[in-house]
């Protein structure tokens, strides 16, 4: 809830408690679930793969690509939830005056980004 006691509510009915101890809920719909779940298990792949290389003793050059691949993808996934975020989430936030979304995205993309 809001200060001006507005409530916004995810389609999936979650809610939000952030670090100053406020609570409040707002749309999320997400366009691309099926796009980042495909790319997650692709991630994955890569993953069980750098595993294999060096339980095989593998050339760590070989493996360091791989590592790359597993990087690649991952960064890709976020740019997709990012892009997504943006363009549902964010543009509801706005509307709706939800300061705390555009604190949180913030913060998010601070992490995301080190």
């Amino acid at each position: 809830m809001h200060a001006d006691d507005t409530v916004h509510t995810h389609a999936s009915g979650s809610v939000h408690t952030h670090a100053h101890g406020s609570t409040h809920t707002h749309p999320h719909h997400h366009e691309n679930t099926k796009a980042v779940l495909n790319r997650m298990n692709r991630a994955i792949g890569h993953m069980e793969a750098v595993r294999t290389m060096i339980e095989d003793d593998r050339d760590c050059s070989e493996v360091l690509v791989q590592i790359a691949a597993v990087r690649s993808a991952i960064n890709n996934i976020g740019k997709i939830i990012l892009e997504d975020h943006i363009s549902h989430c964010l543009v509801d936030a706005v509307e709706t005056g939800d300061e705390q979304v555009i604190r949180d995205l913030n913060d998010a993309i601070d992490k995301f980004v080190k």
